[in-house]
């Protein structure tokens, strides 16, 4: 069974896509440093590892230990508003860490790599839906400290014999359909998330940011994709790097988006609860609407996924909530 390294294995969505290593027959070899990964979502079966991917030393003698076949790259920070507030914070944890991991990648002679990107490198488009053509303009550090990540892929696999896959993610959500993993941080900036919480009596209310958006009922508009298509994602771009794929950048959404609003009345019906919602002002860094174009994604890799429903998310992550509650 061939090894694969997951940086980041035991967070939200690294721990859904060692899952589904496992599932589809690949051994992960996961690196945390378990600072906002939790131990209890590595899976049974993964092999783990306590540390840091700016480590050189450890991620070198793991990938050789194991003889990792590739590297699927998700550690790093992940929240807009902090990385306005703290732009070293992401440039050290995501461009900084990424370049050492890289580095040791190379020097390891792992051909393969698929990099844990996001939606937020196109910053404010004027054009709907959002091609991997458009040029990436990111509107917060986070953005930019992901954007930095892709072009030093793009540079070292023109350089050497790496090659590579940049999954740039829209808004993930939901949570495994068997209940094995879903999301446990309790300072989640996610919406869906935060509407579960506040629907299980977690949080004593939701706050809408912004009501005064160009879009249909006023609120931000988003491309939620269920985290278990997602880690699906990853699995078909390892069998396509593995069998030969040549370096690629390509969307994770399902082409369509969904109001705040649209998502808390959801959460609301799922739970059957009414929902405490704050109105607030437009926070820092979002923009109005965002939503992908798939073709790329789709026809490259033949991804179809299987949980593209608003109420089915809503479901998942409402049922894992209520878990993690009453464990």
């Amino acid at each position: 069974m061939a090894h694969i390294l997951v940086t980041g294995g035991a967070g939200y969505i690294g721990s859904h896509t060692a899952l589904a290593l496992i599932d589809a027959g690949w051994q992960p070899v996961i690196i945390d440093n378990l600072v906002t990964g939790k131990r209890e979502l590595i899976p049974d079966g993964a092999d783990f590892i306590e540390g840091d991917i700016s480590d050189s030393k450890l991620v070198r003698s793991t990938l050789q230990k194991y003889n990792c076949r590739a590297v699927l790259h998700f550690a790093g920070s992940t929240v807009v508003p902090e990385s306005v507030s703290d732009p070293l914070k992401y440039y050290e944890n995501n461009t900084c860490a990424s370049r050492s991991l890289i580095e040791s990648v190379v020097a390891a002679n792992v051909e393969a790599m698929i990099f844990s990107s996001t939606a937020a490198v196109y910053g404010d488009p004027d054009t709907l839906p959002i091609s991997e053509d458009l040029p990436a303009a990111p509107i917060n550090p986070y953005g930019v400290s992901k954007l930095m990540t892709e072009w030093m892929l793009r540079d070292v696999a023109a350089a050497t014999s790496l090659r590579y896959v940049a999954l740039r993610y829209f808004n993930v959500a939901g949570a495994d359909p068997q209940g094995r993993s879903g999301q446990m941080t309790p300072e989640a900036t996610h919406l869906i998330k935060v509407a579960c919480q506040a629907a299980c009596g977690t949080r004593d209310s939701i706050t809408i940011f912004g009501d005064d958006y160009d879009t249909e009922d006023g609120t931000g508009v988003r491309d939620y994709i269920h985290v278990s298509d997602l880690a699906d994602a990853h699995v078909a771009a390892l069998a396509y790097l593995l069998d030969g794929g040549e370096s690629t950048i390509m969307n994770c959404g399902y082409g369509r988006g969904y109001s705040v609003k649209q998502v808390v009345d959801m959460v609301g019906a799922v739970a059957g609860v009414e929902m405490p919602v704050i109105m607030g002002p437009r926070r820092p860094g979002d923009s109005g609407a965002v939503y992908a174009s798939s073709d790329r994604i789709r026809k490259t890799l033949g991804w179809a996924p299987q949980y593209d429903d608003l109420e089915t998310i809503v479901t998942s992550a409402y049922k894992w909530e209520q878990k993690i509650n009453a464990a």
